[in-house]
């Protein structure tokens, strides 16, 4: 599987205000990152062809959410029109990371295996929970967490 060319950073909930701004729940865990990118991308996932590029004329943080306001999206209901999608950043955009640091999506595939060399098989998806996160591995007993 060919790595991603964007990293997502949020998800738009839904708008806030009439003056298009939107609500965009946080999925990076670097958001005090944010306010250097003069840019965003906006789409589904997976679908880099169709992202939509926005330049970012304000956001701020409240709560536990991002406040954004995106060139174009002037009035509430072009924003109602972003609700679900995802913000997203270009992956050489992406601040480098930390020896021993990686990103999920380069953990699908991996092969897993026992401390004393049983294999159990490769991991196919990540639950990401408040606590931890949850490797799924599919193996010839089938699925195990």
């Amino acid at each position: 599987m060919p790595e991603p060319r964007y990293l997502l950073v949020g998800q738009i909930v839904r708008p806030h205000g009439v003056r298009g701004e939107v609500r965009v729940k946080i999925l990076t865990d670097y958001p005090e990152r944010l306010p250097m990118h003069r840019y965003l991308y906006v789409g589904a996932v997976g679908e880099d062809q169709r992202l939509q590029q926005y330049l970012v004329e304000g956001m701020r943080f409240h709560q536990d959410v991002v406040l954004l306001k995106l060139a174009g999206c002037d009035d509430r209901s072009t924003a109602e029109t972003l609700r679900g999608l995802f913000v997203q950043i270009p992956i050489e955009a992406a601040a480098p990371l930390k020896e021993g640091e990686c990103y999920l999506f380069q953990i699908i595939g991996i092969r897993v295996e026992t401390d004393d060399g049983r294999k159990l098989g490769t991991v196919v998806d990540i639950i990401e929970t408040k606590a931890n996160d949850v490797l799924i591995v599919q193996g010839p007993l089938g699925e195990v967490l």
